[in-house]
């Protein structure tokens, strides 16, 4: 018995050291993981270069037609005829619309008839007159009469060419508003009327770019429906004043607009081109670390045979697209890290690789 239990001990004793011995290289290969010095993570360089530069001033407008109105009717009525279709171009002077004008054309036909009788009276005692056979009195009356007879002609022609509604201009009509048999009041709304080519692009600038700006200078603008569209235009206005409220200047720029592309309402984003600067430094937007304290970028220093980023202040200026002006802190041929910076530290030891070495190490897609 005592030999059974002795034969038990032992095994289980076995058993614990297996164990501990198992957990024990468990921990030393943890611990010589850990031990081994993190790889360098690699980052993209792009090289600060000089170029020209053709800066901007940025803001945002709103496209407006050089004409639009709302056609309305100026006397009331029962619409006649509807001579137009939605969304038609039509030229200026093109009648779009007709109120019902039968009993102002009868009456216009009996005011007629009264110039005419007042025609002949006017005549006849003329004729007479010259016998001394009426006074001068007579004739300057019916003289009178006639020239009665002629301003109500007028009054109801004008009457009459009122209820035909015409285009005040060449352009493009929007959505009907009215019905054929409706009867319309006074000033009610037909359709809306639109110029389209050119346009303006109505916009704002701070008060301290004001003696950047002149008219005629070139304008470029872009459209959220058109997003690899420029559209070219010039400053046609500058406002006078300067806003109370806000500080800005208000400008106008007037765009051709052929294609009718840019419609009425429409946001835009739009630059205005200042004078070129030669040789200004440059380098990627993504390489510029923007803070409330100041600008930064991590500039690349080999030190002892390794690849080191130190972390630079840096002034920014203009924004172009992608790319941004540099002031001061960098020199031409810096190169500094486009990508892979973000968890970077002062110092870090980090492994150059080119956009086209990560293009080739990334995994094919499959079609």
């Amino acid at each position: 018995m005592f030999v059974r239990l002795l034969l038990v001990l032992l095994a289980l004793a076995a058993i614990v050291a297996g164990l501990a011995f198992l957990k024990y290289r468990q921990i030393q290969t943890e611990i010589a993981l850990f031990s081994q010095p993190m790889p360098a993570p690699t980052v993209t360089a792009a090289v600060v270069k000089t170029s020209a530069w053709e800066p901007a001033l940025n803001a945002v407008g709103t496209v407006r037609a050089v004409q639009g109105v709302d056609l309305n009717n100026e006397v009331a009525g029962q619409v006649k005829q509807i001579l137009f279709d939605s969304g038609a171009k039509v030229k200026q002077g093109q009648i779009l619309l007709r109120l019902e004008d039968d009993v102002d054309r009868a009456e216009l036909e009996g005011l007629q008839a009264a110039e005419r009788l007042a025609q002949i009276q006017l005549d006849r005692n003329r004729a007479l007159l010259k016998d001394r056979a009426v006074a001068q009195g007579d004739v300057d009356e019916i003289a009178a009469q006639l020239d009665q007879a002629r301003a109500q002609v007028k009054s109801r022609q004008a009457s009459i060419e009122k209820k035909a509604i015409r285009a005040p201009f060449a352009g493009q009509l929007g959505i009907r508003q009215v019905n054929l048999g409706q009867y319309l009041a006074e000033g009610s709304a037909i359709v809306p009327l639109q110029a389209l080519d050119p346009v303006y692009v109505d916009y704002s600038l701070p008060e301290r770019h004001l003696a950047q700006l002149r008219v005629g200078q070139p304008v470029s603008v872009r459209a959220a429906p058109y997003p690899d569209r420029s559209f070219t235009g010039k400053i046609q206005a500058i406002s006078p004043g300067i806003d109370q409220g806000t500080r800005n200047v208000l400008i106008r720029a007037r765009f051709d607009n052929p294609d009718l592309a840019l419609r009425p309402g429409m946001f835009a984003r739009v630059a205005t081109q200042l004078p070129v600067q030669e040789r200004v430094l440059t380098l990627p937007r993504e390489a510029v670390t923007f803070n409330t304290y100041g600008d930064s970028a991590f500039l690349i220093e080999e030190t002892n045979g390794k690849t080191l980023a130190q972390r630079r202040q840096i002034r920014t200026g203009a924004v172009r697209g992608d790319e941004v002006a540099v002031l001061d802190g960098l020199t031409e041929g810096d190169r500094v890290i486009v990508a892979g910076q973000v968890k970077l530290t002062n110092g870090q030891e980090v492994s150059i690789v080119s956009d086209s070495d990560e293009a080739a190490a990334a995994p094919a897609q499959p079609e």
